[in-house]
């Protein structure tokens, strides 16, 4: 009878678990930012594709600039850059961002984080790849040669990615990408989080090349600043 009760109680328990990863991960519909756009002078976005076929576009998400700060808030899941910005060679791009209020626009946490090596950039034959954090202690390594492709699932967890004190409570993280070698690294607050070889990257179906403009990448119904965008070479 004992072992009966104790099989229930793990079932039970597998699937509240199941529940409340399910629940985690179900997608929220994209909100419409009011008074979108881009009004950063010669910075440029392209929304995912899936918005793009329900009929949104740049301006249902929002990238302005708060003094030093670029302000971002979606919206569709997008990708900002500026033309201008290249990174080739060896490079580290790095930025801060800070999630003000964690959650605020959403029902689970959603990622941002730093792009590199774009090519074609709001075309349909754009290539880059992005590293990105969740506010709860998670981080996604992914890219787009158009079609999107997984390098780290669905993200995984790492403590070196900071975890917010609560739903509306606000979180930073540093963000980075490096190239160097062979290699292509994702760093989270000073900590190598994913490292990948270049000969995985620059395939057909994926990058083109490392050497691209360089910018940022957020996912639907999400806010944060970022500030300190650069690029520094070795």
């Amino acid at each position: 009878m004992r072992s009966v009760v104790q099989l229930c109680s793990v079932i039970a328990v597998t699937l509240l678990a199941t529940n409340l990863l399910f629940t985690q991960e179900s997608p929220d519909s994209n909100r419409r930012v009011a008074g979108g756009g881009i009004t950063v002078p010669d910075w440029q976005g392209k929304v995912d594709a899936n918005a793009e076929r329900a009929g949104q576009t740049v301006n249902d998400a929002k990238l302005s600039r708060e003094g030093n700060a670029l302000h971002v808030t979606t919206g569709p899941a997008i990708t900002y850059w500026n033309q201008k910005n290249v990174a080739k060679g060896e490079y580290t791009v790095s930025a801060t961002f800070t999630e003000p209020k964690f959650m605020n626009l959403n029902t689970h946490p959603h990622p941002y984080g730093i792009v590199i090596a774009g090519n074609d950039m709001g075309t349909e034959r754009q290539s880059y790849v992005y590293c990105a954090a969740y506010g709860n202690g998670k981080f996604i390594v992914r890219g787009f040669g158009p079609d999107p492709f997984q390098l780290n699932g669905r993200g995984e967890a790492n403590p070196a990615v900071h975890i917010a004190a609560g739903v509306g409570q606000p979180v930073t993280q540093e963000i980075a990408m490096e190239v160097k070698g062979d290699k292509v690294s994702c760093i989270i607050n000073g900590t190598v989080v994913k490292t990948l070889d270049k000969s995985e990257l620059v395939v057909p179906g994926k990058l083109k090349s490392t050497d691209g403009v360089y910018g940022i990448r957020f996912a639907h119904n999400t806010e944060a600043t970022v500030t300190d965008l650069k690029v520094t070479k070795p």
